[in-house]
């Protein structure tokens, strides 16, 4: 059964297409892209934080100028004499933030990486109100410019399809910014199918729906048709890692499968029992992702595969027995 607040925004954007679909469109655009309060919002989370709070301190924090926000990262270094000269950025997830990553910062340290995990605006310690993909995209400029060039992007979640969007170069305003490698967790492929699930939760008629997906145009450059995986990164091949949960219930496993259908530089990782936000810190998942990120491999190499090579899918299943699920 709908909430009752979910039935009052239904019946507000009802009443406000019936007048004018553009002005629905515009303000379901800006309810959908207002970041929400960076309070915890269970005593779950709260205990998490406060156990990253240690290592957190540790870090070296730069906040960087992008229009509108001030965004923070949090550098990471190894240990004297153990650095291979490599350098990672890490992006986290909506309603997440650089504390929930560090148990895959860590792995990565110790492997020698150099590390840089980014709060995007509005999460963690960044200012800003207003978070969308060109956001996303512009705060990851900002780091490259600082701390990069990077070898190799970490996104989780609507994290995967920002640093696909700025290896991309899919934001006409932000110059593309290209790593050696990718790895996406739980990620989004198709961001029209997440505008149609917005535009189903506020009710919005078709032309409303039109209205709030003719925003994406307006702040990105680009119509949010171009916004997904086989399009922004049909001539991108570089090596790309791709992990999902068959159990994940927030982003569909089909969108790991599209990702994968890219071809043969890409490898599919099943990390079956994990959901949608345990996954980062699955001891599996941290250990493939850092295999993956330090692997010696030319870029040339992967360009030279022949394209009808099939992906080599690596599965790793957890027993679900005597594990209880927490919903995602």
């Amino acid at each position: 059964m709908a909430s009752l607040f979910g039935k009052i925004i239904r019946a507000t954007f009802w009443l406000i297409s019936a007048r004018s679909p553009e002005k629905a469109g515009e303000l379901a655009f800006h309810a959908f892209t207002r970041t929400r309060s960076i309070k915890p919002q269970s005593e779950k989370e709260r205990a998490a934080l406060f156990k990253a709070r240690a290592r957190m301190a540790e870090a070296e924090t730069a906040r960087l100028m992008i229009p509108g926000s001030v965004v923070a990262t949090h550098v990471f270094r190894p240990a004297p004499g153990q650095e291979t000269g490599g350098r990672v950025l890490i992006v986290h997830g909506y309603r997440s933030r650089s504390d929930h990553m560090v148990a895959m910062a860590d792995a990565l340290v110790a492997s020698g990486q150099i590390v840089v995990c980014l709060d995007l605006p509005g999460h963690g310690a960044s200012s800003g109100r207003v978070l969308h993909l060109p956001k996303a995209v512009e705060a990851i400029d900002a780091a490259w410019r600082q701390h990069g060039p990077f070898d190799a992007f970490v996104g989780h979640s609507f994290g995967g399809p920002s640093v696909m969007a700025a290896a991309a170069g899919a934001i006409l305003h932000v110059p593309q910014r290209l790593p050696g490698r990718i790895v996406t967790i739980a990620a989004p492929s198709n961001m029209e199918d997440v505008f149609r699930w917005a535009g189903g939760l506020m009710g919005l008629g078709p032309e409303a729906q039109n209205a709030f997906e003719r925003q994406v145009l307006r702040v990105a450059g680009r119509p949010l048709s171009e916004f997904r995986v086989d399009r922004l990164l049909h001539d991108v091949h570089i090596p790309i890692l791709a992990v999902h949960a068959e159990d994940d219930k927030e982003v569909a496993f089909a969108n790991v499968e599209a990702i994968a259908a890219l071809g043969p530089h890409v490898e599919l990782m099943r990390a079956s029992g994990f959901g949608h936000r345990r996954i980062v810190s699955a001891l599996p998942v941290i250990g493939a992702v850092t295999e993956f990120v330090n692997r010696k491999q030319h870029r040339a190499e992967i360009l030279d595969l022949p394209l009808s090579c099939k992906n080599q899918p690596v599965k790793i299943e957890v027993p679900n027995s005597k594990r209880k699920r927490r919903p995602a």
